[in-house]
């Protein structure tokens, strides 16, 4: 299996080269060359398999030729050991929950840090501890995180040999837990960054960071956010495991920020995975919901919301479903991604437009609606949802009920997000054991304006021998 850049100027790629490179040189995110595919029959006897098996039948698809059978195994086996959702089979890990109405929820949030980040950074974590023993080296990997994605990244990296890892999140815009899963962590190898900005600001150093190639080259750059493929490849899993226990085609609707866990959706229907649409919610930053209903994708203020998560107003992952819209075309793709990084506008050609909505809707919904959404599941079914899943169920509502069941990716324990939860219920969820005592242990974190001379800075201080 080898891949290829979304714009066409970087050398094809091994899945052990992308995995270590995250983003590709020319700028571009990878993807396959082509699509695996499954038959309908393969999927079907996904019902009621392990989740590592089903794991194991989507992932050697993508890393024939740099993972053995045996190692991929062992991979899959080491990531989800740690997961504790209570059902036996193909729910251990990611179960699905009917809530009436044909409404189902996609729990996602059974990992180490109680987020759906834990389903594809604990395999990549794996993988990529493999690769960098093959092929030696160090790494350096710079994420920038709304929340999740830091602890997710900590969880799977930290203590590694030959690896630093420096995270950073927008500093007071993240919730207390998500700062302190991250702030908390003992290991040495892990650099918290609170940054001065919102998680564009951030997200706009690490792309900076991958410009400058001597620098990139120097430290051993590289990136766990979903523009690292691997992340869209295990994300797949889920989708699949989701679809084959329905047994039927299913409408996905996914809280989205960054647009990868949605194009992971799309990837899994590339596959061969038959679903009615893919749905995308968002919150009060609508960037997405504005694209696909207006046909422009323009970014505007970040607004701090009650799902912080999303808090994003240029979606990374975009740029993989509109080379895929505009038939693979690179030099399109490409041009569009430096218009829109002068201008921070792209009018949709209308072909691209209509590809894009043949697979997708949208719909934004405001704090309000957020509170709203928990409070009304809360009192029908005794469930409390965190306010991302809330989004997403917003979202369902105004979909009225159409014929297929109704998936919604419920990508965060509700406990990571007390105040906004007791805003919508008058009181907080039950902590969970896993988040018991962070608040007894010493923060580590540096404070740093959003300038990536400074971060660069930063990086070179904490690498020095």
């Amino acid at each position: 299996m080898f891949f290829l850049s979304t714009r066409g100027s970087a050398p094809r790629a091994s899945f052990a080269d992308v995995l270590l490179a995250g983003l590709a040189p020319d700028g571009g995110l990878y993807l396959p060359e082509s699509w695996p595919q499954l038959s309908q029959d393969e999927i079907a006897a996904f019902k009621g398999a392990l989740y590592q098996d089903v794991a194991f039948a989507i992932l050697s698809r993508f890393t024939a030729g740099s993972f053995s059978d045996a190692e991929l195994k062992q991979a899959i086996a080491a990531a989800y050991a740690g997961f504790d959702a209570p059902q036996e089979g193909i729910g251990n890990v990611a179960p699905l929950v009917e809530i009436g109405e044909g409404r189902f929820l996609l729990e996602l949030f059974h990992g180490p840090t109680l987020a759906f980040k834990d389903l594809a950074l604990q395999i990549l974590g794996q993988l990529f501890s493999r690769a960098l023993a093959r092929r030696g080296g160090r790494a350096t990997i710079v994420a920038a995180t709304s929340g999740d994605t830091g602890s997710a990244a900590i969880a799977a990296l930290g203590g590694l040999p030959n690896i630093e890892v420096f995270v950073m999140h927008p500093r007071g815009r993240v919730s207390d837990v998500q700062r302190l899963q991250m702030t908390t962590s003992a290991h040495a190898n892990v650099h918290n960054i609170a940054l001065e900005g919102s998680f564009d600001d951030a997200q706009g150093i690490v792309k900076t960071l991958f410009a400058d190639s001597e620098f990139a080259q120097h430290v051993g750059l590289t990136a766990v956010n979903s523009i690292n493929f691997a992340r869209i490849a295990a994300q797949c899993v889920y989708y699949f495991t989701a679809g084959a226990q329905l047994g039927r085609p299913a409408t996905f609707v996914v809280p989205t920020g960054n647009f990868g866990d949605i194009f992971a959706g799309e990837a899994a229907e590339r596959m061969g995975l038959a679903a009615d649409r893919l749905v995308i919610a968002t919150n009060a930053n609508d960037i997405m919901a504005r694209a696909l209903n207006e046909g422009v994708y323009a970014s505007g203020l970040s607004h701090a919301t009650l799902s912080p998560s999303m808090d994003i107003q240029v979606a990374s992952n975009f740029e993989r479903a509109l080379f895929e819209a505009s038939e693979r075309d690179a030099n399109w793709t490409a041009a569009a991604m430096r218009d829109f990084a002068r201008t921070r506008r792209l009018e949709l050609p209308g072909a691209v437009l209509e590809n894009l909505r043949a697979r997708y809707s949208a719909f934004a919904s405001n704090d309000e609606e957020t509170k709203a959404a928990i409070a009304s599941v809360h009192k029908l079914t005794g469930r409390i949802m965190d306010p991302h899943t809330a989004v997403g169920m917003a979202a369902a509502l105004k979909m009225g009920r159409p014929a297929s069941p109704v998936v919604i990716l419920s990508t965060a324990h509700p406990a990571k997000f007390p105040e906004a939860v007791a805003q919508a219920i008058g009181e907080p969820p039950p902590e969970p054991a896993a988040l018991s005592g962070l608040k007894n242990l010493p923060e580590r974190v540096e404070k740093l304006p959003g300038d990536a001379a400074l971060i660069k800075q930063f990086i070179f201080s904490r690498l020095a021998p």
